[in-house]
């Protein structure tokens, strides 16, 4: 992994490379790559610089970062200092607005990163406003992951791709399994969930994390979400815990496109897995072969990268009608997806009758590879 330079790497280079930039809050899934990706940043600039974690055993806090701070504001101009992990850090919202505003050496750059979406960007957001960028990183794309790996194609990418370092485990699928639930999903449930966000019923909890593996890009209403869980709470339970797992980069519920912004609040989730390989972690390999559910996993995988561009992503029903994707950034596209699923013709049509301003577009399997290198790209040339 240290040889492939991803895409957020290239993004907080250049910013860094400004004059002044605002802190960088380098934020994403675990074990994908963010703190490889901010160090080659940083022996790629040459400057001096100062990396300190907070990921260990020991407590930090305010102490720690008012150290960490006073040393880093030492480096010479152009010097960055990075802060791994700082969600872990006691009253870190509070000590780095302080320290911005107050102990700020002209010249340094600084660099924040951690795996907890909720809770850095509930921090920035509370008391860092004016003062961060956000640099988001995603799972792994298919021409990332070819690059690591050029042996991997797409048929493997759907089975096994998101997360890099079970690559190595692609042969032996229980192995593969085994490293998903026990180094990916039971550190962030345990380090970026639960520790965070005490529930009151984390057994719960772990059985929706389970029943949305069985319902990737499917439309499902929230009641028949609960109605499926053995120990019963309400639709405000169901809602939080997507959102929950939203925050920790593992599923979206996406809400249904429409004019008014009630309908799309109202609108039962589809849920979106944000990378293939929480699709195939759990259950027999053999269940994929067939076509409809081989193409629920295209249709995630091109679900996945649209929610990794820069745009605010859907999907539509209108009775029978549907559309597998609404992407809207600087034009609003509809998506078909052309995944071997069996469904209705004329779907596209429908949504454009409604929407006339839409541009329409196609993804086949033969389109994907140059879809996923640059979705925003694709979508623009058409």
């Amino acid at each position: 992994m240290n040889e492939i330079k991803r895409t957020f790497s290239t993004e907080l280079a250049r910013r860094l490379a400004e004059p002044e930039p605002l802190v960088q809050a380098v934020i994403g899934p675990r074990q994908v790559g963010k703190t490889t990706g901010v160090k080659q940043v940083l022996a790629e600039r040459g400057a001096p610089s100062l990396y300190a974690s907070a990921d260990g055993a020991g407590a930090f806090g305010r102490e720690w970062l008012l150290e960490t701070w006073q040393r880093g504001m030492r480096l010479p101009e152009g010097g960055v200092l990075v802060v791994d992990e700082i969600q872990k850090v006691d009253g870190w919202q509070d000590a780095l607005k302080e320290l911005w505003d107050n102990h700020r050496a002209r010249g340094v750059r600084v660099v924040v990163l951690g795996s907890s979406s909720l809770e850095i960007q509930q921090g920035l957001k509370e008391s860092l406003a004016g003062r961060y960028e956000l640099v988001p990183v995603g799972h792994w794309s298919l021409a990332e992951s070819r690059e690591l790996d050029p042996s991997l194609d797409l048929e493997q990418y759907l089975l096994f791709g998101g997360y890099p370092g079970g690559y190595r485990f692609r042969g032996a699928p229980r192995r593969w399994q085994r490293y998903v639930r026990e180094s990916i999903l039971e550190n962030v449930l345990n380090k970026d969930v639960l520790r965070l966000r005490p529930l009151p019923r984390p057994a719960l909890f772990r059985q929706f994390l389970e029943l949305l593996s069985a319902y990737p890009c499917r439309e499902i209403s929230y009641t028949k979400l609960l109605g499926n869980l053995q120990d019963r709470g309400n639709v405000e339970v169901v809602k939080h815990y997507l959102f929950l797992l939203s925050c920790a980069f593992l599923y979206r519920g996406l809400e249904k496109y429409a004019a008014k912004e009630t309908v799309k609040k109202s609108s039962s989730p589809k849920i979106l897995p944000l990378c293939p390989a929480l699709c195939t972690r759990g259950g027999a390999m053999a269940r994929w072969r067939d076509p409809d559910e081989r193409g629920r996993l295209f249709e995630t995988a091109v679900g996945a990268a649209l929610a990794r561009a820069d745009g605010d992503l859907y999907y539509w029903r209108d009775g029978t009608d549907e559309v597998d994707f609404v992407f809207e950034s600087d034009r609003l596209y509809a998506i078909e997806v052309k995944s071997g699923r069996k469904r209705r013709a004329g779907d596209l049509s429908a949504f454009l009758a409604r929407f006339p301003g839409a541009v329409p577009a196609v993804v086949a399997p033969e389109d994907y590879a140059a879809f996923d290198r640059d979705p925003e790209s694709f979508l623009s040339a058409l």
